[in-house]
């Protein structure tokens, strides 16, 4: 199997294979944290940095990895980064470690992380695997912070706020009162229920933005193939 080219793999991780908007892998957690831009940004550094890491180590090691072993073997490869991603956590964004919770040790369960490791980096050299892990890790992230910027936008009326918990307390007063100071909250917005409805518009619109281009790839097909050149000779009387 051919490696495909650096372009097709950030393509692929960033639009085209998008792991929460195409394959839909990993929408628990990008469900159930993304009520704010810093949780989102927090689970989606520690996202990327695993699969990135974990593909690393898979495609270093895929020689050595025999097929009846690979699996789980990849699987111990995603807990090892997992855990030192955890305790980097715990020693320098504490605060933000206790508000993820539970979300961060489950990176390991992640289908997205597990796949990449087995479909990519077991059969293709270290250089386009480690970049394939940081651009699905990139294209994961960038849903993450677009439903946590929507989310905290509707229903807090803010935008960065608590920004501390991941950069410190130079980052305390970093929120923006996007509607105003007197905005009261929109409850479901930053509820489970409203993460599905940004989640489910969100992939509804990347459906439509790439049946339009579709649409208009075939229509310019057509007409160049429809286009005939005509030759002509002789005077025109």
């Amino acid at each position: 199997m051919a490696t495909p080219s650096y372009s097709e793999i950030t393509h692929n991780g960033l639009w085209k294979n998008n792991p929460a908007l195409v394959q839909l892998l990993g929408l628990c957690p990008l469900l159930a944290v993304t009520g704010s831009v810093v949780n989102a940004i927090g689970l989606g550094l520690a996202t990327t940095a695993v699969l990135a890491c974990s593909n690393l180590a898979v495609s270093l090691l895929r020689h050595q990895m025999p097929e009846t072993v690979r699996l789980p073997a990849s699987v111990m490869i995603i807990a090892t980064f997992v855990t030192c991603a955890e305790l980097l956590m715990k020693a320098f964004t504490y605060e933000l470690y206790l508000v993820l919770g539970i979300f961060i040790p489950l990176i390991v369960t992640n289908c997205a992380i597990l796949g990449r490791a087995d479909a990519f980096a077991s059969k293709n050299p270290v250089l386009p695997s480690l970049l394939d892990g940081l651009m699905m890790g990139a294209g994961f992230s960038a849903v993450l912070i677009v439903i946590g910027a929507i989310r905290e936008i509707i229903g807090r009326g803010t935008l960065f706020s608590d920004m501390d918990l991941l950069l410190g307390p130079a980052a305390a007063d970093w929120a923006l009162p996007v509607l105003g100071q007197d905005y009261s909250g929109f409850l479901v917005a930053v509820l489970p229920p409203g993460a599905f409805l940004v989640a489910g518009l969100l992939i509804a619109a990347k459906n439509a933005i790439d049946a339009n281009a579709e649409k208009r790839r075939k229509a310019l097909a057509t007409v160049v193939t429809g286009s005939k050149r005509v030759r002509t000779t002789g005077k025109i009387q």
